[in-house]
């Protein structure tokens, strides 16, 4: 008989961000998931992101690499294991295919017109938590900002279906 996941010891192996966006949910789920959008602000302050394919469905990747203020590159692979458009994105997120250093939720919760978006990040271990918890939290925070800062630069609006249109 498989025992019940021990709940205090999952939530010391996570980490969470959470910012009120000022923009509606659809439009900020489609920064997440639109290749273009993501890569004018996806990361850190200072960083960029340079993203080679984007395959947002389950079992689809994202393949992307971010690039330092000091010019250090770090190649990213996603993984999505459930997506609900509108709501929420899952993945597992390594440096290569394969790897999975920790598994990731987005969730997208509207306010009244503006979007509660919530990182959330299960790393394997407490010591890994740790460890991460010296950048993820600040890092996270900072790639929020970018994303409604990159959001209030377009006027709150892109174009819908943009890259999604029938030949």
């Amino acid at each position: 008989m498989n025992a019940a996941p021990d709940l205090n010891e999952l939530a010391k192996r996570q980490l969470e961000v959470t910012r009120l966006i000022n923009a509606p949910r659809a439009l900020v789920f489609q920064a997440f998931t639109d290749a273009k959008m993501i890569s004018n602000w996806w990361g850190p302050n200072g960083f960029r992101t340079t993203t080679y394919s984007k395959d947002v469905r389950p079992g689809g990747a994202w393949r992307f690499t971010m690039h330092g203020p000091d010019g250090t590159d770090f190649p990213n692979h996603i993984l999505y294991t459930k997506v609900v458009p509108d709501e929420r994105l899952e993945w597992d997120h390594g440096s290569k295919e394969g790897e999975v250093m920790f598994k990731a939720v987005v969730t997208f919760k509207d306010e009244g017109g503006k979007t509660r978006v919530t990182l959330q990040h299960t790393l394997p271990t407490v010591e890994a938590r740790e460890q991460a918890a010296k950048y993820a939290i600040e890092g996270g925070t900072q790639t929020l900002a970018r994303l409604e800062a990159h959001l209030a630069s377009q006027g709150g609006r892109a174009e819908a279906g943009k890259g999604q249109r029938a030949p």
